[in-house]
This record gives C-alpha cells, structure tokens and sequence, in this order.
C-alpha cells in the first residue's frame, strides 16, 4: 500500500516539470506575441477611428487651398450713368495661402503622431494582457499538477487508513491539503479566464473564445538604461507629438504674422449711357483695409506665447522620460535577474530537495505529512517564480511605455 501511494505521488509530481498544460488550457494554436500585436493594431477601434482623420487632413489641406472667389456687381439706376457693372477680386498678400497650406500639413503630421502614439499605447496593452495570460497559464498547470497531486495522495492515505495502517489524522491532513489544492486550483482557472478574456478583447474576438499564448515569461530583453534614454528621445511618440505640434505651432505663428498684413481688393467696371459725356465709359479702384485700430499684433503674441509654451512643455517632457526610462531601465534589469536566479539556482534546488524527500519518504525515515509538506515549498516556489517572471515583463511593459517606443 505504501508503495502504491508513493506511486501515486511521484506520477502526480512528474508532470510539474514537463510543464503540461492544465485540462482548462485551451486546445488552441499558441498565438505568438508578434501574431497578437498584429491582429491588435488590425482590429483596435481607436486606432480605426484616428486613421480616419487622414481623410480630414487632406480636407483641410484642400480648402487651405482655396483662393477668394471674385464679385460680381451690376447696378441700374435713374441717375447718370444709368447702368454699370463691375468685377472685384481679394488679393492675398504676404502669403497668406501658402501659410494656411503650412498649417494644414503641420496639423496632418500631428495627426500622423497621434496614430503613431496610439499604436505604442495599443501594443503596450497587448504585451500586458499577453504575458499576464501566459502567467495565468502556468500559475493554473502548476495548481492543477498540485490538486492531481493532492487528490492522489488523499486516495492512497484514506485507503491506507481503512487498511489499519495509518493513523486517522494522516487522512485527515491528506484531505485538508486535497481540498486547500482544489480551492487553488479553481481560483488560478478563473484567473485563466479573466486573463484570456482581456487578451480576447484587446484581439476584438469573443471573449471567451479559446486562446493560448506561447511565449514564455523569460521572453525579451531590456536595452541597458543609458542606451533606453538615447532611444526614448530618438523615437518616443511622446515626444514625437510635441515636436510635431512645435512645428504646426510655428505655422500659426507665420501665419498671423501674414494675415497682419492688409489685403487688396481690386476692382473695374463699365458704366453705360452717360449724355452728354458718354455713352460707355469705365472705372477701376482698389480697396486697402487701414491698420489704424487693429493690427493683428496682439494675435501674434498670442500664437508666439502658446509656442513658446509648447516648447517648455517639450523640455519638461524630455527631462521626466529620461528619469522614467532610466528607473524603469534598472527596474527590469533588478528583475531580469531575479528571474534568472530562480530558473538557474532555486528552482533546480528545489527539485532537489523534492527528491530527497520522496527518497526519504521511501525509505520510511518520514511520513506523508513531511512529504506533503515538502511538495507544498517547492510549489509555492515555483509560483514565486512564476510571479518572477510575471514581475519582468511587467517590469518590460513600464519600459517600453516609459520609452515611448517599442523595445528593440
């Protein structure tokens, strides 16, 4: 009988470093991070809608292309001359048309940045949403090889107890640790769920349509922290923004100054039937706005302090991502490390130490409780190393959404 048991736990613990999958897993193609960062920016709404702004950009462009339309007047009157009819025409000056075509292209490469930021934004969510599922993955395995394990040795234990050949309270402890595993076990697949919904929705498909990750938590590297800080002001979308608003800023700025400058009209015409001067006669005029009252000098200040707003916002944006990406560069780093202590030095000790408990409980020097007890550590451990790598690519997420960009 006691062989049987200890049978029972060691095809129980055999499958916790083959790293099955659980039954709630999903029988699904594993979806690759790059295959989730595709079909997330194909399917993201936010971004569909902000793609819809390039048609407005090139709207707007067209209609800063527009030039003033002529007028047409014709007058009849009981006076002399009795008929005239005349033609005016606004002449811009000062480039004031090519300005507003400045400013409407500067405004469609913002709007350009605001896609490309958005896309950082879309991809940061989905690298979380990917490696907490692929956390929840191994968190449910680990609790289902343990609640196999679990039950296995509650059947052995009250088979043995009925036998005469334990005690009452191995029995009871054997199902206490069955029903402590099961309650594990059905938290961690409802945290699965959670998980893969999340992801699901980031994907648009049905929440609770089946979905696995491949990845594993040790995936991605994270750049050293002075070479984070020379990319996060090389491609930071941030930052990429505010430069793209300087410039649109800087084309208002030119074009108050042009519309400060007054426009002419010009205008010519006939008139008729003027005895005994004339039959037909003709006249010409041209028409300038006096800059006595308003000179457009105040619009001007205004378009010049919102640009020089915009580039001290600029500067403080600089100086907080080069702090944010320099912690969060040495963060992953502190974590990287901890990860890779568990996977090459605690993790392999602690297979150990399960060896020589089940070789220590073969040889009856311990009993099922010290047994059990000794496979409870060493999952407990290998759920702190599950969370080690849960806090690395956390620890990645920050990076990446600090730099702006994605990571190398």
């Amino acid at each position: 009988m006691r062989a049987a048991l200890l049978g029972a736990i060691l095809a129980s613990t055999a499958g916790l470093y083959g790293q099955q999958p659980s039954p709630t897993t999903p029988a699904a193609a594993p979806l690759t991070l790059d295959e989730a960062m595709t079909a997330a920016l194909a399917a993201n709404p936010a971004l569909a809608a902000a793609r819809l702004t390039r048609d407005e950009a090139r709207a707007r462009e067209d209609v800063a292309r527009q030039r003033p339309n002529p007028e047409l007047a014709i007058e009849e009157q009981r006076d002399y001359p009795r008929d005239s009819a005349s033609v005016s025409l606004p002449l811009e000056t000062a480039g004031k048309r090519q300005r507003r075509i400045a400013v409407a292209q500067a405004q469609a490469r913002s709007g350009e940045a605001e896609i490309a930021r958005l896309t950082a934004e879309t991809r940061n969510q989905v690298r979380r949403a990917y490696f907490a599922l692929a956390a929840a993955q191994r968190r449910a395995a680990e609790t289902a090889e343990l609640q196999r394990l679990a039950e296995s040795a509650r059947d052995a234990a009250r088979a043995r107890f009925e036998a005469g050949d334990v005690p009452r309270l191995d029995a009871l402890q054997a199902e206490l640790a069955a029903a402590q595993a099961a309650s594990e076990a059905d938290r961690d697949r409802g945290l699965l769920t959670g998980a893969r919904g999340d992801l699901n929705a980031l994907l648009r498909r049905p929440l609770d349509a089946p979905l696995a990750v491949s990845a594993g938590l040790d995936a991605g590297s994270a750049p050293p922290a002075e070479t984070a800080v020379r990319l996060a002001l090389a491609s930071s979308t941030e930052l990429s923004v505010l430069d793209l608003g300087i410039a649109q800023q800087q084309a208002e700025v030119e074009l108050a100054r042009a519309e400060a400058v007054p426009d002419v009209t010009a205008a010519a015409g006939v008139t008729h039937y003027a005895p005994p001067d004339f039959l037909w006669g003709w006249r010409s005029a041209l028409t300038l706005t006096l800059p006595i009252f308003t000179r457009g000098r105040a619009q001007v200040r205004l378009e010049e302090a919102t640009l020089a707003r915009l580039r001290a916002e600029r500067e403080a944006a600089a100086a907080r991502i080069r702090g944010e990406v320099f912690s969060a560069a040495a963060n992953a780093e502190v974590q990287r490390r901890a990860l890779l202590r568990f996977r090459d030095e605690i993790l392999p000790r602690a297979a150990e130490v399960e060896r020589m408990a089940e070789d220590s409980y073969r040889s009856g020097q311990t009993g099922l409780t010290a047994l059990l007890q000794s496979l409870q550590a060493v999952h407990d451990l290998r759920l702190q190393a599950v969370q080690a790598g849960t806090d690395y690519q956390n620890a990645l997420a920050d990076l990446e959404r600090a730099i702006g960009a994605p990571l190398p």
